[in-house]
């Protein structure tokens, strides 16, 4: 039985005039299931795009993306987003509103329009705190995200995406701009849904000690293609510039 759950074929984006290359320039590979991947390389290598583009948030010029066997395109989209959760730089929170309804605003998409008219179910709304609490955030879930850390505003976007019970999780560089306290504590919530719930990971990150530290393989990209391919072992020695 074929355990890839990720699959890229010769992945090209449009040529950009500003770096002479396209962003993405011929990439190719496959990420199987329950594997912590990091995506490293400096900036502009492309990694950014290439995590986007899974969920169908870059266009392609050429090449293919399969996502537990169904090709990606306008068409699937919303049934590979079912599986597939994405964490964006910064969160991406409404700060106006509190934790808890930041959460529950990951089940949109699990919700007719007309369903939502009448708000959530009390079973969406305890899941949500359930999650805030096994994130260490049952006392803020009433807090506007406005009030909160960044940690903690990262930690609430993690349950956001959590409340979709996906397979796979996508984190767009989850700890950029946060202290090391909040970096780590959001590295080990990663850790622990890797190695408690099998969940499939591929996140990006700059810095090579915690990629070491938490990562299980390193695809390192540079002028948007793949340079390293392997364990996350000796990546600074190998990489000490990334």
């Amino acid at each position: 039985m074929n355990n890839c759950v990720i699959e890229c074929r010769n992945l090209e984006t449009a040529y950009t005039a500003s770096l002479h290359r396209p962003i993405l320039n011929g990439i190719s590979c496959q990420i199987k299931q329950g594997e912590f991947v990091v995506l490293l390389g400096l900036n502009g290598a492309g990694k950014s795009t290439l995590l986007r583009s899974l969920v169908g948030l870059v266009p392609l010029a050429k090449g293919e993306i399969h996502i537990n066997g169904i090709s990606v395109t306008p068409r699937t989209l919303p049934q590979i987003r079912r599986d597939v959760s994405m964490l964006f730089q910064g969160g991406g929170l409404i700060r106006q509103l509190s934790a808890v309804d930041n959460v529950l605003c990951g089940r949109l998409g699990m919700r007719t329009t007309w369903q939502t008219l009448f708000g959530f179910p009390k079973r969406d709304r305890h899941l949500a705190m359930d999650l805030l609490a096994q994130l260490g955030l049952k006392e803020q879930a009433d807090q506007k995200t406005s009030q909160l850390s960044g940690g903690q505003q990262q930690r609430v976007a993690i349950a956001r995406a959590l409340i979709q019970s996906p397979q796979i999780l996508l984190a767009d560089e989850p700890i950029t701009g946060l202290d090391v306290v909040a970096c780590q504590q959001v590295m080990e919530t990663l850790s622990e849904l890797h190695t408690q719930q099998g969940m499939t990971i591929v996140t990006v990150l700059h810095d090579l000690g915690i990629a070491a530290k938490y990562g299980q393989r390193a695809i390192v990209l540079d002028a948007g293609r793949i340079v390293y391919d392997g364990l996350c072992e000796n990546l600074q020695a190998q990489f000490a510039k990334c």
